[in-house]
């Protein structure tokens, strides 16, 4: 882990930090050949990809009723309970975020302009498998698309080896009302969604998390379905002063390290008190981690950077752009930086408010943009499943109020049957 004052870091360094997960040219070839694959062939490949891969031997692809029913039947029930209660925390929040069906304004006497508001009609959730089971991907790719009002929903996620879906993944899929299940991983499940297949519904949209194999198919995809944003290994980044508690800091730190060994956690702070104690923390932690191989690794593309001011922390965090951020500051200080941030996927204040609560339960999305994405995308929300139609009510007063407008600016384009068939309307 790299501990070094920010103003002392090689220039190398600070562009591999901001320039991070942009590695997606290097699976290319191999991801394009098993697009084409799957758009050849359909269920034959992604069962022979499978095998490949997973180690799973498959019949069919999907998910059966009776699968779902003894899943959920193996788990503990206090399991059941605590998923049940992250989805209803995540479905109110993203119920708030609905705008209304259908809004009017009178823009002009006699035009009367609005806009409705049309869910999507077949949605493909990415759930990711692997490295450990994600069912809380699960409520977050699928409830906001409920919510909004998605007529159906499909999950594509990875089988174990015996040809199995965990069962805490399919009983988070019943909570949340997806339609189709289906037993498949990697650039080929996003190709499935994409094209079609016998099994696997051509869907309008892709969302949810994967690697830079299910990142990059995603990118190739959008001439046949679109998709949410690129989103890689998981990130964060911690701003602290001296208020913010070591051992929680260097906890939040090996809690984002232990998701992939690509995944970076950086704490910037104008306190160098705080930022020995963090390493020092960081080391004494890592020791007992249960995942410790792959925080390990992840650690070695993580640092620890000391910053002159607080401005000089809150200009490197706008620049580095994080999927998550945490903002551990004196609570009188909270507001004025949380205004000056510009770039954030997801924003957490104080030292009560680590990344793993809207990991989980706190209601808000964890389906966020990675590598600096957050410049241009916002995490997923209800809006992602949302498509808006505009409305135009004229009567012949407000025509008329317009009418020299349209006619001339359409004959100043060329257009002149579009002005005709404006004045036609005024003719004798």
């Amino acid at each position: 882990m790299i501990f070094k004052k920010l103003s002392e870091l090689p220039e190398s360094n600070l562009t591999q930090m901001i320039s991070r997960g942009k590695e997606l040219a290097d699976v290319g070839a191999s991801v394009d050949a098993i697009l084409e694959n799957v758009r050849q062939n359909g269920d034959k490949a992604i069962l022979e990809y499978t095998r490949l891969f997973d180690k799973a031997e498959l019949q069919s692809l999907e998910v059966t009723p009776k699968e779902i029913e003894d899943a959920i039947a193996s788990l503990k029930p206090e399991l059941t309970v605590h998923l049940t209660k992250a989805a209803e925390n995540i479905r109110r929040f993203h119920a708030a975020q609905l705008p209304k069906e259908v809004w009017y304004v009178e823009n002009t006497p006699g035009i009367v302009l609005g806009q409705k508001t049309i869910p999507l009609s077949r949605v493909g959730c990415y759930v990711p498998g692997g490295r450990a089971s994600y069912p809380s991907t699960v409520l977050m790719t699928a409830l906001p698309a409920k919510v909004a009002g998605v007529s159906e929903i499909i999950v594509c996620t990875p089988p174990r080896a015996d040809g199995t879906v965990h069962p805490l993944t399919l009983a988070a899929c019943k909570i949340a009302g997806v339609d189709h299940v289906f037993k498949t991983g990697g650039a080929q499940a996003i190709a499935g969604m994409a094209y079609g297949t016998k099994s696997i519904p051509q869907v309008d949209k892709i969302v949810g998390p994967g690697n830079v194999y299910v990142t990059y198919a995603k990118m190739k995809i959008r001439d046949f379905a679109e998709i949410d944003f690129p989103a890689g290994p998981s990130e964060v980044l911690i701003i602290a002063d001296d208020f913010a508690d070591a051992k929680m800091t260097a906890a939040d730190i090996l809690a984002q390290a232990e998701h992939d060994p690509n995944s970076p956690s950086l704490l910037i702070t104008p306190s160098e008190k705080l930022g020995t104690a963090v390493l020092k923390e960081v080391e004494k932690q890592t020791k007992d981690a249960k995942r410790k191989e792959i925080i390990e690794k992840a650690l070695s593309n993580s640092a620890i950077l000391i910053a002159e001011t607080m401005k000089d922390c809150i200009a490197f965090s706008n620049k580095y752009g994080p999927e998550h951020l945490q903002i551990m500051v004196d609570p009188k200080k909270e507001d004025e930086i949380l205004g000056q941030i510009k770039n954030a996927g997801s924003i957490f204040i104080g030292n009560y408010a680590p990344v793993p609560a809207g990991d989980y339960a706190s209601g808000t999305n964890h389906v966020l943009p990675t590598s600096g994405y957050v410049r241009i995308y916002s995490g997923l929300n209800t809006s992602y499943f949302l498509k808006s139609v505009t409305i135009q009510k004229i009567s012949k007063q407000g025509l008329e109020e317009i009418k020299d407008t349209v006619i001339v600016l359409a004959e100043e384009e060329g257009l002149f049957g579009h002005a005709e068939a404006v004045r036609k309307r005024f003719e004798p």
